[in-house]
């Protein structure tokens, strides 16, 4: 009986075991397909509800977490991140859908067509972080739900049609690192209480008014760029509406003091009146004794000699209204300063001819101020009138002499230069196409024509070999490579590379334009000397500058950075690289590995370190392997003929030529 128990006993224990090891597997399988049941219906709410181009598909059958731009957590119990930007959704974004994501971190809406108001129940995403709309048609007010988002860092509105106010409880968002809400149509007054971590901003091409506030004032001018009402630093000062009252005379009684004032303006009349007519009686005298003393020089030159005309005195009178007549050669009959052509200069004009000719402002650089000048007889050309030049003639007169002898056909080659006490003068070809910055960023959102992929491929391709070439051929050292540097031919958006060479007429010690600080290496903002490796970290900052559609100086959008490379390195790295990219870029198909390859290279081309750079020849050879397998621009033309100066055969290959004076070597 005993043993009988002992045997049930032991059935029973066998039994128990195998029931818990049932359950844990149950379990187990539960964990592994966990699912996100709720926020998959809200999903799945909102797509019904959005029409969406059909690459966007949710299969309904499959995880939500696997879904195209869904991300959840380590559990997959909850959606993260909805990242959705440029997949064609059209109208309004319905209530009672994306605001029951509770959990949600990330929401990108991007570059798509929404239209209508942002939805009240968003203030449900307590945990949002990051919340991207920019680019779409929403309208309304500024939305009072995202103060109730605490932990926002970045948000984004920018590019709609949002009017209203910039609410006050901004200023609540203890978190917020970057606010974006320029190009919409936000009226009145910016708050001001400035987010305390504040450190991206911009309210551009709004109808703002008012006095910006002290808080604000850290940020650039760009910031608040066109909004005509706006004033106080870093924009010009507020002028008064009145202009503040004169102090009010002394009231005096109506007795005796008034008999007195009559007294003293009758004695005040007759004292001018005999005072002026001294005055005039002086003035005749002077007259008089000037025109007698006139008369008499007069008599006496008349009997004096000629002084014969001398060579001297022909290159006085040939200097016309030459600002100066500085001596070269030091002898004792020095030529007046002129307009020198470098040799197959290609113009026949002379400094009058200059002088004479209408001008228009193209724009203000690191080097100096740019001038269209349309000659009498139709010329078009460029004047660069240079500032701050620390070179003395001679050693100016090489240097031009040498830049104005590199041929290539992606460099924009020097024509003319003017040197004298008050003026230094470069002459180059107008381009009619203008420059890269004025094309990538000018009037965005206007009707302005996006700049395509291709173009922008071409592009870069065409600056790599300029710049190639004078790293490999001639030894130059560009020195200030950006965008606006980037002049463009007319035909198929050809680009020429501007403004090389010039960097050793200027002092060091002279601080950089905020425009260029962005292109900088950071090695040449500690020493300021410029080489070919931060050469190459300008070039990749403008091939990201390229990518992303936004300016380096505009850029900054990470906490510990101010500058484009550390933005799109946190961006790659935190959030989704899709992010990087400008959104005109999204309407092309298919060119998406093409773009993260230039990205790539963009990427290795700013690395901090000057010696893990590649070269300018190896970024060239990199950006040709991004096979497009066009032939029209000469995609497929060999770098090594691309260095010896292109088709045209005018440069001569590498060593042939004399070195450039020492200035322009690294």
């Amino acid at each position: 009986m005993g043993q009988s128990f002992r045997r049930g006993d032991g059935f029973g224990l066998v039994m128990l075991l195998l029931y818990r090891v049932v359950f844990v597997l149950l379990v187990s399988s539960g964990r592994a397909g966990s699912e996100p049941t709720q926020d998959k219906q809200a999903l799945l709410a909102f797509l019904s509800q959005v029409p969406h181009e059909r690459r966007l598909v949710w299969n309904e059958s499959e995880s939500a977490c696997s879904w195209v731009g869904v991300g959840c957590d380590a559990t997959n119990s909850s959606v993260y991140f909805l990242r959705l930007p440029g997949v064609g959704l059209v109208g309004r974004i319905p209530p009672n859908t994306l605001g029951r994501l509770t959990q949600l971190r990330v929401l990108s809406l991007r570059a798509n067509r929404l239209t209508g108001e942002i939805p009240r129940d968003f203030s449900q995403l307590k945990l949002l972080r990051s919340l991207y709309l920019q680019n779409n048609v929403l309208t309304g007010d500024f939305p009072a739900s995202i103060a109730d988002m605490g932990r926002m860092t970045r948000l984004d509105l920018s590019s709609n049609n949002l009017t209203g106010s910039i609410p006050f409880s901004i200023g609540n968002l203890t978190s917020l690192t970057g606010l974006f809400l320029e190009n919409n149509g936000f009226t009145g007054k910016i708050p001001s209480n400035v987010p305390p971590r504040l450190v991206d901003f911009s309210v551009a091409n709004n109808r703002l008014n008012g006095s910006i506030p002290t808080g604000f004032a850290k940020f650039p001018a760009l910031a608040f760029a066109n909004n005509v009402d706006l004033c106080g630093d870093p924009l010009p000062s507020c002028n008064p509406f009145f202009p503040s009252p004169s102090p009010s005379p002394t009231l005096l009684p109506n007795t005796t003091p008034q008999k007195k004032h009559k007294k003293l303006s009758t004695a005040a009349i007759i004292g001018i009146s005999v005072a002026g007519g001294v005055l005039l009686l002086l003035l005749i005298l002077a007259i008089i004794f000037l025109l007698l003393r006139r008369r008499r020089r007069t008599k006496e030159s008349s009997k004096a000699p000629k002084p014969p005309i001398t060579t001297e005195a022909i290159a006085v009178g040939e200097a016309g209204t030459s600002s100066s007549r500085d001596d070269v050669s030091g002898g004792p009959l020095a030529q007046p300063s002129k307009l020198v052509f470098v040799p197959d200069g290609g113009y026949s004009f002379d400094l009058e001819d200059l002088l004479r000719a209408s001008a228009e402002v193209l724009g203000k650089g690191s080097v100096g101020t740019s001038y269209k000048a349309v000659l009498g007889e139709g010329t078009i050309v460029v004047v660069k009138r240079l500032k701050d030049v620390v070179y003395a003639k001679k050693e100016f007169e090489e240097l031009m002499q040498y830049l104005g002898s590199v041929k290539h056909p992606n460099l924009l080659r020097l024509r003319a230069f003017y040197y004298s006490k008050d003026e230094k003068l470069l002459i180059y070809d107008y381009l009619p196409a203008g420059s890269l910055s004025a094309l990538l960023h000018g009037s965005r959102g206007s009707g302005r024509p996006p700049l395509d992929w291709d173009s922008r491929l071409r592009i870069a391709l065409c600056a790599a070999r300029g710049i190639a070439h004078l790293h490999v051929s001639e030894n130059i050292v560009h020195g200030n490579i950006k965008s606006s540097n980037i002049l463009l031919k007319q035909d198929n958006l050809h680009a020429s590379v501007s403004d090389f060479g010039l960097n050793p007429l200027f002092s060091s010690s002279t601080p950089p334009s905020h425009r260029i600080m962005g292109y900088r290496a950071p090695e040449v903002l500690e020493n300021r000397k410029v080489t070919l490796k931060s050469d190459v970290y300008s070039f990749g900052v403008l091939l990201l500058e390229l990518l992303t559609g936004k300016a380096p100086n505009q850029a900054s959008l990470g906490e510990e950075g101010i500058d484009l490379p550390r933005w799109v390195q946190s961006v790659v790295r935190e959030e989704w690289t899709a992010e990087v990219f400008d959104v005109e870029l999204m309407r092309y198909q298919n060119v998406e590995e093409e773009m993260v390859q230039l990205l790539q290279i963009g990427m290795a081309c700013v690395a901090t370190v000057p010696d893990q750079r590649p070269s300018m020849q190896e970024v060239l050879k990199m950006i040709e392997e991004i096979n497009r397998g066009d032939t029209d621009d000469g995609v497929q033309q060999s770098s090594d003929d691309t260095l010896r100066g292109g088709s045209d055969g005018q440069t001569p290959p590498m060593g042939s030529r004399a070195s450039p004076p020492s200035v322009v070597r690294p």
